[in-house]
This record gives structure tokens, sequence and C-alpha cells, in this order.
């Protein structure tokens, strides 16, 4: 398939605007990419249309998921899981309506063997499939810094690596059709484990007296710095704001994709499946609506049930 790099000034679907969608579709407006954008949530739609009303932004509101794909040369999935990908691609008729050597970018979480599968459909006809999920959170889609793990055949990732370089700041090719949902899966494992023992241990420390704003300090300048102690504890957790933008039960999600993972490759991952039972124990016990950094929230239930 044709590896010319799309450059600004080429037509970009997108699906999905969302937390992180939205914020990557204004990114690459600024950059000059031509966009036509959908989404089911008339709310996204409307955000969309006004960051667009008054601008000279070349931007639209396609009328569903397929007319993102007409005349378009890559369309960008934003979407939070296979099951979405796969109903916007086949029920709502995407990879119908995608003219050959249109490349399809998957940016969301999805299962790497069902990518793989997707891939192979898209490929009988003449359309690329490029997964490339992303790591950096609401901030990172907003100032363009984010990490993107992709997957696919080098001509196709080739083609939409500008389009990659417009939101992220690290692009890395990592092999064939699933490559970078698998590696995405894998980190949120351990960024979900890194959060659920930071988070024991930082209450832990709390309940011995010690000042958190103070342990965060120490331990961002020790061995046991993580992302949850560099960023969401002090952004999210000591604020008490919990609004990262990514929900508990999408970090479950990816939890249980990493850990069917690893037991695929005969890797027995007893850390993982126990991590992976204490968030869905949080999942079971917090709002739908929970954010992932409010697994503090139900450590703190349980700690005031073993008080009663």
């Amino acid at each position: 398939m044709n590896g010319t790099p799309l450059k600004p000034g080429a037509t970009i679907g997108f699906v999905g605007l969302g937390n992180m969608g939205l914020p990557m579709v204004r990114r690459l407006l600024a950059a000059g990419y031509r966009i036509r954008a959908y989404d089911r949530a008339s709310a996204s739609v409307d955000a969309l249309a006004g960051h667009l009303a008054g601008s000279d932004l070349d931007g639209g509101v396609a009328a569903d998921a397929a007319a993102t794909a007409r005349g378009a040369d890559a369309v960008v999935l934003m979407l939070p899981d296979s099951d979405v990908v796969e109903a916007v691609m086949h029920d709502d008729g995407l990879l119908a309506a995608a003219a050959p050597g249109t490349v399809v970018v998957d940016m969301g979480s999805s299962r790497p063997l069902s990518t793989r599968a997707l891939a192979e459909r898209a490929a009988a006809r003449g359309v690329g499939l490029v997964d490339a999920p992303v790591s950096g959170g609401v901030k990172g889609a907003v100032d363009g810094t984010l990490t993107v793990m992709a997957g696919g055949e080098p001509g196709d990732f080739d083609r939409v690596r500008p389009i990659l370089e417009t939101v992220g700041r690290r692009v890395l090719h990592l092999g064939p059709a699933g490559a970078g949902h698998a590696l995405k899966a894998l980190n949120n494992l351990m960024s979900a484990t890194h959060l659920l023992l930071t988070s024991e241990a930082m209450l832990a420390g709390q309940r011995f007296g010690l000042d958190p704003a103070v342990m965060l300090e120490a331990v961002n300048g020790s061995s046991g710095r993580s992302g949850s102690t560099e960023r969401k504890w002090p952004d999210y957790v000591l604020p008490g704001t919990f609004d990262s933008g990514f929900g508990l039960r999408l970090m479950l999600k990816d939890m249980r994709i990493a850990v069917d993972l690893a037991e695929a490759t005969g890797v027995e991952p007893r850390l993982g499946r126990a991590a992976t039972d204490l968030w869905a124990d949080a999942a079971d016990h917090l709002p739908p609506a929970a954010d992932h950094t409010e697994i503090v929230t139900r450590l703190r239930q349980l700690l005031e049930d073993h008080r009663d």
C-alpha cells in the first residue's frame, strides 16, 4: 500500500469525540488537517461545532460514522473497546465506505487478537489498519505529548505517522497489527498495579501520621516513584477531584486484556490477576462513571468497614 505520509491538508475522518478524542481533533485541525468527525453523543458534536464556529479551521461534523470515511485519506477511531470498534466498522458501514488505500487508525484500547482479525478483513478490501493506542491521559491529548504505541504494516504506519506525531510526542512502531494494543494493555496493567500499591502505601503512611504531600516529595526522589506518585496522587487524589478523565472500568477492561494475553503466552500473571480482582471489587462498589483514580475511595471504604 502507498506509504506516502499524510501531511496537513489531507482529509481525516474521526470517530469518537470524548475526553481524549475532542482535544486530539482540535490539534489536528490546528495543524491544518481537514477533519470530518462524528460521535453518537450530541454534546460531543456540539462541542466540536462550537470550536469550529467562526473559525477558519477546515472541519465539519459528519452525519454518521460511515460518512467520515467517504473521500478520507485516513480515519481515526477513538473508541472504548473492540466491540464498539467492530460495530462502527461493520454495522455502521465505515469499512464498506472506505476506499482502497484508506488507513483506519484505532487509537483506543482494543483486544489484540480482535485487532489482528479486523486488520485481515480490512486488508481484503484494500484498507489498511494501524492500531495506535496512547498513554498520557487527557492532559497529554490537550498538550500533544501522548506516547503512541503503534502496530500495523510498515507502509500503513509510515502513511499515518504525521497524524500520530501531531497528537503525540513519542511515536513508536512496535510490529504487526495488534502489537500496539498488546503493549497498551500490558502498560495499563502495570499502571493500575502501581496505583493500587501506591494507594495502599500512602494510606498506611497517613494512618501512621505521615504528611501525604511530604511522603510524595520523598518517594518521588526515591526508588518507589511512578506515574502514580508523580501525577495521579498529587493531581487527582490529594485534591479530591478524581478527574483524570479515564474511567475505572476502562482500566479494568485493559487489565483483563493484559492478564488474558499473559496467560495465552504461557506467563502466569499471579500479581496481575490479584490486582485485577481488587480492581473488579472496586468496580462492583463504585458508581458507573467512577474515575480510575477513585480506586483510593474503595480502599478507604474497606478501611472503614474493617474499623466497624
